[in-house]
């Protein structure tokens, strides 16, 4: 049969591998971990000739809201101190709704969108050394990279005028449904067989192709260059296949040190799995290795593994033959959202997915293989074999990096290594009502306790119902604000949650369900103006609609970590907004 470009485009490529060549690279123990040098490299490049500006801004946007801030926060962030914060940013899964609560949090936060910079937020996204995503977060975070960083209404919409073409941005196009792009049972049944064709080139090459390659073929007509509008159905288009994760480094943003880091996150299912560790309600256990996708290299810090390899190369397993063109940025966010292994547990596959799996098996049989995981060749076969559940396997299945509980992707910026002494955490889980309520840092939590002497995690509550009880999912929140000589090293963690309506009254639509896989562009507006209401207004009192300190109380966090590695004491308005946003440790209920 023949292959259409986009299967050309999509399949592997086995090449011999560079001179001295090293698959794995192990990151070493914990409290003694290592950065590759690619990323020391360009985070220093980073903090040296592009963070000090960023800085600069970000203070002016705050100080323009006519607030009087200590000395020791401008003398941080104008650069007159020797200490610097370390910012990352994480936005977590939750389908579509957390991809447009993420891009509208991140729209409040940059310096280019003027209202941000009224608003005295705007600045800080071009400040922030690291950005996360997992599943519906990882939608947004790839789709920003790889689209060399557009603005956020570029991002979600496209350019006013869109050019055609392989390597241009399109938007999310998120008025073709997911599952069902057409209105037109016959046309969807052409797209399906599409779709699937699109792996054959792969299949041929000699590679486990299963339903995450479908959903990452599917992803691309959405958070990939080439598709828009115009050419969704045309196969004479890739469609974003081989548009590369790795490849980022080339984008001009990436190139110039002007975004942050970026990294997504993926769980691990393992054979063998230690299913008592598996939170209720959860599908993964909280001891499988959490595996991130950096632009450079691809593994897991985890004590149990403690190794990457260049994620260039992922598809290799060994230091003569190496794969290239695996690393399909869409494969990376399918593999981050890959839920199916769900749908197969609980016996929910769709009327849209039992067909394509048909589809599968008539033109690609592989007896055995798994369909509902993401298959990647092992690169870390016979790595840490008395530690790693994966040692022996020649596939690891990569599943949704929420699966374990975790679904906003904290880990990668608890790396001791990264020293990110301040995280803001996005939170568009669906706890109740299709709101958030905190469980994603409950987890985060208890699996840090599991692997103390290698991440530090600043305590939370412990139950949904005291997120509840004290708001804490309904306004901003910062903790971990008190710090002892035994977890000075422990993040400051600012938390903003799509917890509830906005303090002005007006009726919730951020609250929408996982399932909707399609949104008219009106919808998406109205969500990202809410958002930005949210991520603006701060804690209001007294009947008010917004807290007219929150521009300098969230500098005052941003800084905290740093004032206190200055040895300087609080003072000032941040005194008193530390004491008004900080959790103060103490519980309300019972439960």
């Amino acid at each position: 049969m023949a292959q259409t470009v986009a299967s050309q485009a999509y399949t592997p490529v086995a090449v011999r591998c560079p001179a001295d060549f090293n698959l794995v690279r192990m990151a070493g123990t914990p409290g003694n971990q290592t950065l590759s040098s690619s990323e020391a490299s360009y985070v220093q490049t980073r903090k040296t000739d592009v963070l000090p500006e960023a800085w600069k801004t970000y203070l002016s946007n705050v100080l323009s809201t006519n607030t009087s801030l200590p000395d020791y926060v401008s003398e941080i962030l104008s650069g007159a101190s020797s200490e610097i914060p370390t910012l990352g940013i994480a936005t977590s899964g939750g389908g579509y709704r957390a991809a447009i609560f993420g891009a509208g949090v991140l729209n409040a936060l940059d310096a280019r969108n003027s209202s941000s910079e009224a608003a005295g937020t705007g600045g800080l996204l071009q400040a922030a050394t690291y950005l996360s995503g997992l599943s519906g977060g990882s939608w947004f975070v790839t789709s920003l990279v790889q689209a060399n960083f557009p603005t956020i209404q570029e991002l979600v919409f496209g350019p006013a005028s869109p050019a055609v073409s392989n390597n241009s941005w399109g938007g999310w196009n998120a008025d073709y449904d997911l599952s069902t792009p057409s209105t037109n049972s016959t046309t969807d049944d052409e797209y399906y067989l599409a779709l699937t064709e699109e792996l054959l080139g792969k299949y041929y090459a000699g590679y486990v192709v299963t339903f995450a390659d479908v959903w990452a073929r599917t992803l691309a007509r959405h958070f990939a260059n080439g598709t828009d509008s115009s050419n969704f159905y045309n196969e004479s288009y890739t469609h974003g296949a081989g548009i590369l994760w790795s490849a980022v480094a080339n984008t001009t943003s990436f190139a110039s040190y002007s975004i942050p880091f970026p990294i997504v996150v993926a769980d691990l299912q393992a054979p063998g799995q230690n299913s008592s560790e598996i939170i209720a309600g959860d599908f993964e256990p909280l001891t499988n290795p959490i595996f991130e996708f950096n632009v450079f290299e691809t593994g897991s810090f985890d004590p149990q593994l403690s190794a990457f390899a260049p994620t260039k190369y992922l598809g290799t397993t060994n230091n003569s033959i190496c794969v290239t063109n695996y690393d399909q940025s869409t494969l990376i966010a399918g593999s981050s959202s890959e839920l199916f292994n769900e749908a197969n547990l609980t016996g929910t596959f769709t009327s849209t997915e039992g067909p394509i799996l048909d589809l599968l098996a008539s033109l690609m049989p592989e007896p055995g293989v798994e369909y509902d995981i993401a298959s990647w060749p092992n690169p870390f076969y016979g790595v840490a074999p008395d530690t790693f559940i994966d040692s022996v396997q020649r596939n690891l299945n990569m599943v949704d990096g929420g699966e374990d509980g975790e679904v906003i992707p904290l880990q990668p910026l608890l790396v001791k290594a990264r020293g990110v002494d301040v995280i803001f955490a996005i939170d568009a889980t669906d706890d109740i009502n299709d709101f958030a309520d905190g469980s994603s840092l409950i987890a985060t939590q208890n699996r840090t306790s599991l692997y103390s002497s290698s991440y530090s995690f600043p305590p939370v509550p412990t139950s949904l119902g005291e997120y509840t009880a004290q708001n804490l999912t309904t306004r901003p929140t910062f903790f971990g604000c008190n710090t002892t000589s035994s977890n000075a090293s422990t993040p400051l963690l600012i938390y903003l949650a799509n917890g509830g309506p906005p303090h002005d009254g007006a009726a919730p639509v951020t609250n929408t369900s996982t399932s909707q896989t399609t949104y008219l562009s009106s919808e998406i507006q109205a969500m990202l103006s809410q958002t930005f209401v949210i991520s603006t207004q701060g804690y209001p009192t007294d009947g008010a609609t917004t807290d007219p300190y929150w521009p300098s109380c969230l500098a005052c966090a941003v800084v905290d970590r740093a004032r206190e590695r200055a040895g300087t004491e609080r003072s000032g308005i941040c005194s008193s907004c530390m004491d008004r946003y900080c959790w103060d440790g103490n519980s309300l209920t019972t439960v």
